[in-house]
């Protein structure tokens, strides 16, 4: 059964000698507002994470298995669905068309059997046509609380890819590099669970269940050398007790304030504070699932 309520969520999340989400167009440097100075992560980035928690969670398998993911080919993914259905034969002609009868019996299955799909929604009328799903819930690009500063450090591997290389540099077998890292930064992002998209898409209790789960763990299957220390440091939840909600989402997001509580520079969690304003509207409340 689908969820019944509307939730809208603040999560934080922080940063600490590391990198959290590179633009490959900038060289890899940390993504950065140029206006304000303040640092950028990517919705895409962190509902990557998500689904790879759920991928290894559930072992991919369905119902929980993942769409998008690593060297999938998601054509042949939307050929699964029309096998499953019983409609393999009309592969051929659906290719050409690209729609039929069969589309949202293929868009259903899909729904079905594979978590993001369910959650984030997916474009799958590329190839043998799925449809589109639009996905209940719905993740704001994160933006730093303070401006970051990207630190540019040079780094030396004891070795080289080629003989030639080798030869080139008689025998010292050194290759310079460059790394970019965020000494400390604390992001805040913003989501939103629509009910009745949930309906569309068969998103039930379970699965939300499994999204904060997803949400609190995320950075801790997800070390790296580039990412430094990434912690979520809250997953603030705002509950509507109905499913078109009881009051706007920028209003609530406005009883949380994250604020630095002193003047020199911060280097970690504890030089922010978190105020949340006893001011709930009526049919909301609020819940903090990650201490």
């Amino acid at each position: 059964m689908a969820i019944q309520n509307r939730y809208d969520f603040i999560l934080l999340f922080d940063v600490k000698d590391g990198n959290p989400n590179g633009d490959p167009d900038a060289g890899n440097l940390p993504r950065v507002d140029a206006e304000t100075g303040k640092g950028l992560v990517t919705d895409v980035c962190l509902k990557r994470k998500i689904r790879n928690y759920i991928g290894l969670v559930k072992g991919e398998q369905p119902p929980y298995e993942i769409y998008v993911k690593e060297k999938a080919v998601l054509n042949k993914t939307h050929e699964r669905a029309y096998v499953a259905i019983g409609a393999g034969e009309q592969l051929k002609e659906e290719k050409k068309r690209k729609g039929g009868d069969k589309v949202e019996e293929a868009r259903q299955w899909m729904c079905q059997n594979f978590y993001d799909v369910r959650t984030f929604g997916a474009v799958m009328s590329t190839g043998t046509n799925c449809g589109q799903v639009r996905g209940p819930v719905q993740i704001t690009f994160a933006r730093s609380i303070d401006p970051i500063v990207s630190s540019e450090h040079s780094i030396t591997r004891m070795a080289v890819a080629t003989e030639a290389e080798a030869q080139k540099q008689d025998g010292d077998n050194r290759t310079m590099g460059r790394k970019f890292t965020v000494p400390y930064g604390l992001y805040q992002a913003h989501g939103f669970i629509s009910a009745s998209l949930a309906e569309q898409t068969g998103f039930s209790d379970n699965d939300l269940t499994l999204l904060w789960e997803a949400i609190g763990n995320m950075f801790e299957h997800d070390r790296s050398a580039a990412r430094g220390e990434m912690i979520v440091r809250g997953l603030y939840v705002f509950k509507h007790d109905s499913k078109l909600g009881n009051a706007h989402a920028h209003k609530l997001f406005d009883l949380i304030q994250v604020n630095k509580i002193k003047e020199e520079v911060a280097r970690g969690f504890k030089d922010y504070q978190v105020t949340i304003r006893n001011e709930l509207p009526q049919g909301v409340t609020l819940q903090k699932l990650v201490e």
